[in-house]
């Protein structure tokens, strides 16, 4: 089969994006030829682009070119920058459906008592502070040596450690994000129970977390009251052995597909991400909102640039506006320290053809699809609403994912251009490449390639359902490439806001 060496993604669009390497002198749509050689992933103009006209990709100004640009020249950094314009939205197309049959789909998740639906059955080690975080990874390690080999239903125990809970004002957003973090993860239906360790003498106090959870067992001490570190171990392990025997006799029983919550991810972004992963991430979304399951977008400073295509698809004024607070707080907040919005694409990014912000953020939106956004959330709230809804988190992929996982998501998909390795247990990660070199170079972390919708074997819609059913049988038990190798342990980064005194 002959793959096409680049794609033009709109009629609208002055540059095409290289799907594969491309030679000096190589023809291009509209009788044009390279100037240059043009890596995969990058952009070339197709027409003249004179300096302080608009570089148009997905039908969207993606910036400005800072000089003249010739028909067939790259289009990269070097003559393309950052600008606050946006293009009148072009027609985004209708969501792909949802059949009778896949309505009535299930998955073998587990039924919790207060009947919320898991995808995993863990139990948690929880840390309220650093101070306790030693503690909960010793108590974890010996819990997984000495009781996890009794109880055949138990998928393991996790530890959730982090570097806060004190030097820090017990008032304000910083002390407000973690606890709600704290408290998403203790609650949290992928947890059959939970055991929370504090040192106890911390600003956060185990006792704002309360003593049990609902349709769960959950219990807490602080290894100051237990005497010290090692007794405080084996403390935990004769709590841990208790919450293990009801944790234990659970089973995985037919659950409709609509109780599925997955939390959408992008890292290591590359040009083409938003050609093939991120579009067939997001067809996969509007069959599970069409079918009544919840999907999370998030990483606000990377819909910058796009979030008028959200705003305009909000089920209310009251969403919209929503939306746009949160757009003018993170234009404040980088302002404050000295930063723009625009320096958001990594150099691993900007590698792999990505130039701006707008144009990252515009690639990086088709992971939601094409559905209505039904509601927006803070840092860590509970996710309550069904169909696509939109979670302000930073950028930055653990920290967002963290986020994402305390309001509620059972699952991961994650997609990427450059190669990220993550996990985020106790939510199972889905990894999704852009591309097929990627594909091949780190199979073991990689779940999906997206790459042969570039090269023609597949389509947009085809993956977005292969995706789909994997969602549904990753849900169901089967284990991801990140859950096989171990990740998931170091992954818990809650958003750090404000001073640390």
């Amino acid at each position: 089969m002959s793959v096409p060496s680049s794609i033009l993604l709109a009629p609208e669009d002055n540059v095409v994006v290289a799907t594969l390497a491309i030679d000096a002198g190589e023809a291009l749509p509209g009788g044009v030829r390279a100037a240059t050689k043009i890596d995969a992933g990058h952009k070339v103009a197709i027409r003249p682009i004179h300096a302080g006209e608009p570089v148009v990709k997905y039908a969207q100004a993606i910036g400005r070119a800072t000089r003249d640009i010739k028909a067939g020249e790259h289009v990269h950094s070097h003559n393309l920058s950052f600008d606050q314009d946006r293009l009148a939205i072009s027609p985004q197309g209708t969501p792909e459906e949802a059949s009778a049959a896949d309505r009535a789909r299930t998955f073998l998740g587990y039924r919790r008592g207060d009947g919320r639906a898991a995808t995993r059955n863990y139990i948690g080690i929880i840390a309220s502070v650093n101070c306790s975080t030693t503690v909960c990874r010793a108590i974890a390690e010996e819990a997984n040596t000495r009781i996890l080999p009794k109880y055949e239903g138990i998928d393991g125990f996790v530890p959730i450690v982090h570097d806060q809970g004190c030097g820090m004002s017990s008032t304000g957003d910083g002390m407000m994000n973690l606890h709600r973090t704290l408290a998403g993860y203790a609650r949290h239906v992928n947890f059959g129970g939970a055991l929370m360790v504090g040192l106890g003498c911390e600003v956060n106090q185990l006792t704002l977390y309360g003593q049990s959870g609902a349709g769960q067992e959950k219990r807490h001490f602080n290894i100051q009251e237990a005497g010290g570190s090692r007794r405080s171990v084996e403390r935990a392990l004769g709590m841990l052995e208790e919450i293990a025997v009801e944790v234990g006799r659970q089973r995985r029983v037919a659950i409709p597909v609509s109780e599925i919550i997955v939390g959408l991810q992008c890292g290591g972004s590359d040009g083409l991400s938003g050609i093939t992963a991120n579009p067939a991430l997001g067809a996969a979304v509007d069959i599970l909102a069409a079918v009544g399951g919840t999907a999370i977008l998030s990483e606000t400073s990377e819909i910058y640039g796009a979030e008028h295509l959200l705003r305009s698809r909000a089920v209310s004024d009251a969403v919209a506006e929503k939306l746009d607070g949160l757009i003018a707080w993170w234009e404040t907040y980088v302002a404050l320290h000295g930063a723009s919005l625009d320096n958001n694409p990594s150099p691993g990014n900007k590698r792999g053809g990505l130039t701006t912000i707008l144009e990252k953020s515009l690639g990086a939106v088709a992971k939601g699809g094409r559905s209505p956004l039904n509601a927006v959330y803070g840092y860590a709230e509970r996710v309550t609403e069904h169909g696509l809804v939109f979670m302000d988190t930073p950028g930055y992929d653990p920290v967002s994912a963290t986020g994402q996982v305390a309001g509620g998501a059972n699952v991961i998909a994650f997609t990427t251009g450059r190669g990220s390795c993550f996990g985020c247990r106790p939510a199972p990660s889905i990894k999704l490449t852009s591309n097929t070199a990627l594909f091949r170079a780190m199979e073991e972390d990689m779940d999906i390639d997206c790459g042969v919708i570039a090269s023609g074997e597949a389509t947009i819609a085809g993956l977005g359902r292969e995706i789909f059913d994997l969602i549904i049988d990753t849900a169901s038990g089967k284990k991801t490439k990140s859950e096989l190798f171990g990740y998931g342990d170091n992954e818990f980064v809650p958003w750090h806001l404000g001073a640390t005194l």
